[in-house]
């Protein structure tokens, strides 16, 4: 599950070369390429804590 997650970082690396690299269209007054930067910077971060939380709640148990 870990591996998973840490594989989902590298997503916004490759879309952002490949796919999003365009100005328009606007997002939240925002050109796309930093919209897509920063939904990833909060989803890796949000991704993070989820992973912490699962670690931790497994340290617990033993």
């Amino acid at each position: 599950m870990r591996k998973w997650i840490a594989l989902l970082t590298i997503l916004p690396a490759i879309g952002a070369l490949t796919v999003v690299n365009k100005v328009e269209p606007y997002v939240f007054g925002l050109p796309f390429i930093i919209f897509w930067s920063t939904l990833w910077l909060i989803l890796t971060s949000a991704c993070l804590i989820v992973c912490n939380a699962i670690i931790d709640r497994k340290e617990q148990n033993k």
